[in-house]
């Protein structure tokens, strides 16, 4: 029988996630199509693998012992194609946000000789990605759930800390600042019970819950320019809570963007890789991306704005506590809701 490895990695993907949805939109195809696919690899291996009903998806005995097989077998597979590929490093970008473009383009510059192999994935996706062997390098968002279910394996170090931003409608007068509570807040991200929801969600349930601020949860339209014809079509008065990197293309388009006058909010953006014998390739991308947050001040809060803000369980917390960036602003109790 000769295994199909793309179905393997299907499978170790839903058998991560324990959801067919959340698997699919990981891998970028339909959930009909993931579904096909997991009982192709049952019929080629001739076992049931998960038991899926309604409302859940779990893991057979024989699943549970073919998840660690398929673990082996990947990291195996991955191993025999990177001792041929030295001259290859392999990283991932997230929409059109600038932080991982930005430091592929300072290693690119240091060296040349190195082939970048870039894809696009959400942080979830990357660190899965790096964890089974086909990414070298993650910049993610690290989240408390991610840390306590993998402890071992791999390491990470905080790269930016991103300012969120305000970005109003198109044709509303240019402020430099706006109150939380002028208007009602919209994000494009996955809520809760979406199917979709990832680290990005888990930061925005974070900053409703720790400040009583109400979002409205759009979807994620994806690249910038649906995004913007999303805004463009919206009714009503509100703020989009948005990326730095993103409030700087909508600013670019005409459309004003305002810092928060309560408190700053920051989007923590960490490097991650395995935690094993390093390539050269990786640790100098690892050396260059540290010393290019440290010339562009990434890992500050921004100085003119409001106390910084991060969620009170974010692992890069404890980094930021150990370093000379100050800590990030806690505020008790919940912001006032009034405007």
């Amino acid at each position: 029988m000769d295994l199909d490895l793309r179905l393997v990695r299907y499978f170790v993907t839903v058998a991560d996630e324990l959801h067919f949805g959340r698997a699919a939109a990981r891998l970028y195809i339909s959930q009909p199509a993931l579904s096909k696919q997991i009982r192709k690899l049952e019929q080629q291996l001739g076992v049931s693998l998960l038991v899926r009903d309604s409302r859940h998806v779990t893991l057979t005995p024989r699943g549970k012992r073919f998840l660690d097989e398929a673990r082996a077998l990947l990291a195996i597979a991955e191993r025999m194609q990177r001792e041929h590929q030295p001259d290859v490093l392999r990283i991932a970008h997230i929409f059109e946000l600038d932080t991982s473009r930005v430091v592929a383009d300072a290693y690119t510059a240091a060296r040349g000789d190195i082939r970048l192999v870039e894809r696009a994935l959400d942080s979830v996706g990357q660190f899965h990605a790096l964890l089974d062997g086909l990414l070298d390098v993650a910049i993610m968002r690290v989240t408390p759930r991610l840390v306590a279910e993998h402890p071992t394996g791999w390491r990470h170090r905080l790269l930016r800390l991103e300012p969120m931003r305000l970005v109003a409608r198109p044709g509303d007068p240019p402020r430099e600042t706006v109150s939380l509570h002028e208007r009602p807040i919209e994000v494009f991200g996955d809520a809760p019970g979406s199917g979709l929801y990832n680290a990005h969600g888990e930061y925005l349930t974070a900053f409703e819950g720790e400040t009583g601020v109400a979002l409205r949860w759009l979807g994620t339209p994806g690249a910038f320019s649906h995004c913007l014809a999303a805004l463009n079509r919206a009714q009503g008065q509100a703020f989009l809570f948005e990326f730095g990197s993103y409030a700087d293309k909508y600013a670019l388009a005409g459309v004003p963007v305002h810092r928060p006058a309560e408190l700053q909010p920051h989007y923590p953006w960490s490097l991650a890789w395995r935690d094993e014998h390093l390539p050269t390739a990786v640790s100098d991308f690892l050396d260059i991306a540290v010393d290019t947050a440290h010339r562009r001040g990434w890992r500050q809060f921004d100085p003119d704005a409001a106390p910084g803000w991060l969620p009170a369980d974010d692992p890069v917390t404890a980094e930021i506590t150990r370093s000379d960036v100050p800590p990030p602003a806690r505020h008790e109790p919940r912001l006032d809701s009034s405007p």
